[in-house]
């Protein structure tokens, strides 16, 4: 292993290598969950409430994953922050975000925030090196993303992007805590982040949406629609293949792969609530794709054999 790629990390390790077809694949069906999951999001804070919603999704995940729930000896400590983290703290701020703004595809743009937070993150407490063509593709795509952010059309929307950006941190160190869980099955990870999820959810739903959880049994099947997708197509199979990735490739290949879900957010959002696609998202939009286009296949130039938790 060359020294300019190995993690210098606490066990357990995953030891780097190119990205394989699965691997690819796995991204884009995450891309696509994670775009058009911004406009479900979106439907079902409107008809349920912010945290209402994120008490129902975590409720959803966790009948899923409750057959795959167990005690996972020495990985306690850390699954419970990822509970509270995942599945608490960036869901509120997330929801949150979405019910003080209007204008979605600026918040799928200002949610990449995540990947220069992690990347910094990795650097601080991983000591993982990023070679200079990576570094090259991800400072492109971070360009390609602040000029989507500077987008006159964004500027009435600070309070949602405030709280994107606080929800881009919880999933910066979500994803960190997530590279501790090598070789624990991503269903017992999200059995926990449901359960924790759903317990500290509750308390805050029922002071804070007292009315909107005596309505519930009122919620239309197709409110309660949305609420389904984002708990199984964002959560489980979005974040359930985040964290498949995070296990077999260091963090600075695995991050930059998700800056194609703004795109697809903003086509999505921009049909489903009618969001101008101006000429400097369309060009920002471009360079994002641009700089995962270099990293991903710098990556399968590689090659390498396929990883395994240490």
């Amino acid at each position: 292993m060359s020294p300019r790629t190995e993690l210098q990390a606490p066990k357990p390790q995953v030891r780097p290598s190119g990205l394989g077809p699965r691997d690819l694949f796995v991204a884009i069906v995450m891309n696509i969950c994670w775009g058009l999951n911004i406009v479900a999001v979106k439907m079902a804070v409107v008809a349920a409430g912010p945290f209402t919603a994120g008490w129902l999704r975590q409720i959803v995940v966790l009948v899923i994953c409750l057959p795959f729930l167990r005690l996972v000896p020495g990985r306690m400590g850390t699954l419970l922050l990822v509970g509270l983290i995942n599945g608490a703290l960036w869901l509120a701020a997330n929801n949150l975000s979405l019910l003080v703004s209007t204008n979605v595809s600026a918040l799928a743009i200002a949610s990449q925030l995540g990947v220069p937070f992690s990347l910094i993150l990795a650097v601080l407490f991983l000591k993982e090196r990023i070679a200079l063509t990576r570094t090259l593709g991800i400072a492109f795509t971070f360009a390609g993303v602040a000029l989507l952010v500077f987008d006159p059309l964004v500027a009435r929307e600070i309070p949602g992007l405030l709280l994107t950006a606080l929800a881009a941190i919880f999933w910066a160190i979500g994803s960190l805590l997530l590279r501790r869980l090598a070789g624990v099955p991503v269903l017992t990870i999200y059995a926990w982040i449901g359960l924790i999820g759903g317990l500290l959810l509750a308390p805050l739903t029922i002071w804070i949406e007292p009315a909107r959880v005596a309505a519930l049994p009122d919620l239309r099947l197709g409110d309660f629609s949305w609420i389904l997708f984002s708990a199984i197509g964002s959560t489980l199979v979005g974040h359930g293949g985040m964290a498949w990735l995070l296990q077999r490739h260091p963090m600075e290949t695995v991050m930059p792969l998700t800056l194609a879900s703004p795109i697809v957010a903003v086509i999505a959002s921009s049909l489903m609530f009618g969001t101008v696609l101006t000429p400097v998202m369309i060009a920002g939009g471009v360079m994002a794709m641009t700089g995962v286009a270099i990293i991903t296949f710098r990556t399968v130039r590689k090659g390498g054999g396929r990883t395994r938790p240490a």
